[in-house]
């Protein structure tokens, strides 16, 4: 008969047989490895060479006019050389400013030309300064007093224009056009990337003509196109312009979008300044004079109803998550191609002459009985092709047919600016 000591000691083993052994049928724990994020699929544009200015003797000035009326007219521009053309003046001046504060400009560096237009720019302020807007009550809607400023500018244009030493009438004409609609819309009282792109255009036209040349590029950006955001703010508060197009809180602006591209460019190489920083209101506030993206930031700032980039502008949120300011350099540079050069809600309002050539085939407004720039109230008409017939289309930012007006965020902190009696106080989100 077994002991009850060698009954106790079994029953471990007895139990212990009848658990299986699962320590080499458990996988094995292993260090989670970081996925590497996803690369953009889109190269980052390059800069093209820069032509010389064409032989002045080939020129036969005319009225620039639109003629990218339709999808083929566009597929037309993007493989032309002035599309080539405007690339590489554009993005020119982006190389230009790369690592430079916008204080390194000295005045006694500019060149008699650049010295010229901003008194230029000086002249349309004091035009602004002497065409008050209309009293409209409360109405953040575009201001009719804007077209009492833009008559009043075509009629002095120009005496401008011939300070630049652009001699004749019809010269003149074609270079003041886009002068003209870089600072909105008479007749629909809007401003919008594709005006700013006009300022582009009328500064490329000058170099064209050989009044600027590429010594001149840094200045440009420096000096004359932070003189134009300054006086495009002005115009902006005292005309409540409507946003051209605007895609609300998805776009970067709904006015701007060269100061992201040239300011990114500024802080390139930035020893401390990061992307993240526009969150910090003191960089904002003792570099925003100096580096054109945090400027552009804290007047966005500024003209919201509400606190906090990630309510009212998702988009510059979004991107201050960048590791550095290469990657947004080259998101803007892509962003300049995708959503302005290649969208044609925005191109249809672009406008051709001889400084800025058209392709032979593309439409023209006479042929197809559109209205011209400043006569089309509706925001833009292309031609496309529907159940084999053609169809007039009225164009908005989405590709749609019927735009929206949308009001101005200026106008909107401005009139609550009154309401609140004069405070720059913003309305916190409840949970923020």
């Amino acid at each position: 008969m077994p002991s009850l000591t060698e009954g106790k000691g079994n029953a471990p083993e007895k139990a212990s047989a009848g658990i299986p052994d699962l320590r080499n049928r458990l996988p094995k724990l292993q260090p989670r490895r970081r996925q590497p994020p996803p690369s953009n699929p889109l190269p980052v544009p390059e800069t093209p060479n820069l032509p010389s200015p064409p032989d002045a003797s080939t020129l036969s000035f005319q009225k620039p006019t639109r003629r990218i009326l339709s999808p083929q007219d566009h597929e037309l521009f993007l493989a032309s050389p002035t599309y080539k053309l405007l690339l590489a003046f554009v993005f020119g001046l982006t190389d230009s400013v790369v690592d430079t504060p916008v204080s390194a400009a000295r005045d006694g560096d500019l060149s008699p030309s650049v010295r010229v237009i901003l008194e230029i720019l000086d002249s349309v302020e004091d035009v602004v300064k002497r065409s008050p807007p209309e009293d409209q009550g409360d109405s953040r809607f575009g201001n009719k007093g804007f077209r009492d400023f833009i008559d009043l500018a075509a009629k002095e244009n120009p005496g401008w224009h011939k300070q630049l030493g652009v001699a004749s009438d019809e010269a003149i004409l074609e270079v003041s056009t886009y002068f003209l609609q870089s600072f909105g819309n008479r007749t629909r009282i809007d401003y919008g990337s594709g005006h700013e792109l006009n300022f582009m255009l009328w500064l490329l036209c000058l170099y064209q003509l050989r009044i600027i040349t590429t010594s001149d590029f840094r200045p440009l950006v420096l000096k004359v196109f932070t003189r134009y955001l300054k006086l495009m703010r002005l115009i902006q508060s005292t005309y409540y312009l409507e946003p051209a197009g605007s895609h609300g809180v998805w776009g970067l602006d709904d006015y701007q979008f060269l100061p992201f591209l040239f300011g990114s460019s500024q802080l390139l190489h930035h020893p401390f300044i990061r992307p993240l920083s526009i969150h910090q209101s003191t960089i904002l506030e003792e570099y925003g004079n100096d580096y054109l993206y945090l400027g552009q930031v804290n007047f966005v700032n500024s003209v919201k109803n509400v606190e906090g980039l990630r309510w009212h502008s998702p988009m510059l949120d979004d991107i201050s998550s960048a590791k550095s300011w290469e990657k947004v350099e080259g998101g803007m540079r892509r962003m300049f191609v995708a959503e302005v050069l290649k969208k044609l809600p925005v191109m249809q309002h672009f406008l051709f002459g001889s400084l800025i050539p058209a392709v032979e085939d593309m439409s023209q407004e006479e042929q197809l009985g559109v209205p011209s720039e400043e006569e089309d109230a509706e925001g833009g008409e292309v031609i496309v092709m529907k159940d084999g017939m053609k169809h007039v289309h009225q164009m908005n930012s989405w590709g749609d047919c019927c735009g929206i007006k949308v009001p101005s965020s200026v106008a909107a902190a401005q009139e609550m600016k009154k309401r609140m009696g004069g405070g720059d106080g913003l309305r916190r989100i409840p949970f923020d």
